[in-house]
């Protein structure tokens, strides 16, 4: 019986061997690619690039219906990528929101937006360095996106100042911010660098969300790194999926810990 044990042991490792190593997920990442829909072949690159890719529609742009269908059918989770006002005298583009707009203007702008890109499942600010500072607007943006029910909401932090995390958490909206911008500089030495950066806060904190955009080095970057990911055991989801597992992280921690504020720590 005792070499027939050994024998069987020694096959089974044997047969793990043959497999190789099979890293332990360790860690979350969701990487979120912005300002889709200017650049049909950059978009039909972001929209095909391997993994659970989530992607970021500008509304009103010439190539974001048939980029948001051509994502969603490849397995990409669908964004609106709302126009907010920056401190920058940037052009906003269509569908922006701005300070002077009362409460019915702004949910008339964000129902036009969400309408104008299909399979929405969340929504993140494009710029809004200006209008995420104000508390009262955010508010009523996050009135208007519960109100549809089932979105969730990322603050891309174009400000240290932002309200926006805080008021989507108020409304009960499932939201969190972004940890890395991933190509600030668009070499691919730095956003190789960004990505290295975002797995290790992904290691450090179980969880990270990296935004960057549908440039050719970005692109090029990504489509040679996501297939590495998982050896390197850290999974790539959608950011719903990062939002739940980071909700149901907060839910554990505040049942050992009873007397501590219903609010998440900010960022």
């Amino acid at each position: 019986m005792r070499g027939a044990a050994r024998l069987f042991i020694g096959l089974l490792a044997g047969a793990l061997a043959l497999c190789g190593p099979v890293a332990a997920v360790a860690a979350d990442l969701a990487i979120i690619i912005d300002d889709v829909g200017y650049d049909q072949p950059l978009g039909e690159q972001a929209a095909t690039l391997p993994g659970t890719v989530t992607l970021a529609f500008l509304p009103d742009t010439p190539y974001a219906v048939p980029l948001a269908r051509l994502a969603y059918r490849n397995g990409k989770q669908i964004m609106l990528h709302l126009p907010m006002q920056s401190l920058e005298p940037h052009a906003l583009g269509p569908g922006g929101l701005t300070m002077d707009m009362t409460q019915s203007e702004i949910r008339r702008t964000f129902l036009a937006d969400l309408a104008a890109i299909p399979h929405v499942a969340g929504v993140n600010n494009h710029m809004g360095s200006l209008l995420t500072q104000n508390a009262g607007d955010m508010a009523w943006l996050m009135q208007d996106i519960r109100s549809v029910g089932g979105l969730f909401f990322v603050d891309s932090l174009t400000t240290p100042r932002s309200a926006a995390l805080e008021e989507a958490r108020r409304a009960g909206i499932p939201s969190a911010a972004r940890d890395v911008f991933l190509d600030d500089v668009r070499e691919p030495a730095y956003i190789e660098k960004q990505l290295d950066q975002a797995i290790a806060i992904a290691r450090e904190r179980g969880s990270a969300i990296a935004i960057g955009h549908p440039y050719p080095s970005t692109m090029a970057v990504l489509r040679a790194r996501l297939p590495e990911l998982a050896a390197a055991g850290i999974r790539l989801v959608k950011v719903s999926a990062l939002i739940r597992q980071r909700s149901a992280g907060l839910l554990r921690a505040r049942e050992h810990a009873p007397n501590a504020p219903a609010t998440y720590a900010k960022r």
